[in-house]
């Protein structure tokens, strides 16, 4: 019977945001992809350190030990590496005790068009043009920064994730009358419509298997408190803050923490929440968040938002 991805939490990721790859990558933008090839075939029986993704990554196949013969997640290693070259990241895989049996190599080709054929629900990569062209493929993804690894508690114990508001969870209409038209026009809109949801943005999707996810997990482990805890960290406050409430609610999905900052800096509220991983639209806050926390960019569709240029 074929193996159906759709009924589990995926995550696609790149050998770089799983691996610290840093040196490896210098090699291939210095001296080329046959030095590259070469110093990973020479280097194949030496592991790599974790890289910025490891710890979620690590966190997200830990679901599967809550139940016992219950698989809920999926990972799938999903590289421009050529099968050749990739048994350096197997090997690593392997001395870190993953529990990741599927991988695309895809020998240096764009890898967007292969996540719908793995089901993904989030992908997450070091190139930004795989991760601009799988959001423009609809699928969430996010592009990981270099700097801060999680070393925090045991992943089995909970797994946290931080989500930006506006062009992340919702969609990057308010974003743009906010830099369009100003604070005052902004707030004037939301103030309008806070009786309105929200239009989905592009981790809308992975937001609601999360919170499925806490219930299901739950119930099902008898827990007092689910192994997944998600916070909102958004620039929006008073009163632009009711809309947000009240989308959430009409989604029916649980956030646990909220974080209405009103332009007060993310870092230190995100250091305090210690998430494995952070999401945001903005290079200024990732840039900031990324110091403290593992972080990611979520970029915006520009398939869309020029489809709605030319029909305004």
């Amino acid at each position: 019977m074929p193996y159906d991805l759709s009924n589990y939490l995926v995550i696609g990721v790149s050998s770089r945001a799983l691996f610290d790859l840093s040196r490896e990558n210098e090699i291939y933008e210095h001296e080329g992809l046959e030095a590259y090839c070469r110093y990973q075939l020479e280097h194949e029986n030496d592991i790599l350190q974790p890289g910025t993704g490891f710890a979620l990554i690590e966190a997200i196949l830990g679901i599967n030990q809550v139940e016992p013969g219950v698989r809920r997640t999926e990972v799938v290693i999903i590289s421009r590496n050529s099968a050749d070259t990739s048994l350096r990241i197997s090997n690593s895989i392997d001395s870190y005790n993953l529990d990741i049996t599927r991988a695309a190599f895809t020998g240096g080709e764009p890898v967007a068009k292969y996540l719908s054929a793995f089901e993904v629900d989030l992908f997450l990569s070091a190139t930004e043009e795989d991760v601009q062209a799988a959001v423009e493929s609809n699928v969430a993804a996010g592009l990981i920064y270099d700097g801060a690894r999680r070393n925090g508690p045991s992943p089995l114990e909970q797994i946290r994730i931080a989500f930006d508001g506006d062009a992340v969870l919702f969609s990057e209409e308010s974003e743009m009358i906010y830099q369009n038209e100003g604070l005052e026009a902004f707030l004037e809109h939301e103030q309008l419509n806070a009786q309105q949801p929200l239009p989905e943005g592009p981790f809308a999707k992975l937001l609601k298997t999360l919170s499925f996810l806490q219930f299901d997990l739950q119930q099902a482990a008898g827990l007092e408190e689910p192994p997944i805890r998600t916070a909102l960290v958004t620039a929006r406050n008073s009163p632009a803050h009711e809309r947000v409430i009240r989308t959430l609610r009409a989604w029916n999905v649980r956030i646990d923490e909220t974080f209405f900052l009103g332009g007060v800096p993310k870092a230190k509220i995100l250091e305090s929440f210690s998430p494995h991983i952070f999401f945001d639209d903005q290079h200024q806050h990732c840039e900031g968040a990324a110091r403290v926390v593992p972080t990611a960019r979520v970029p915006i569709n520009t398939e869309i938002t020029d489809s709605k240029s030319k029909t305004a």
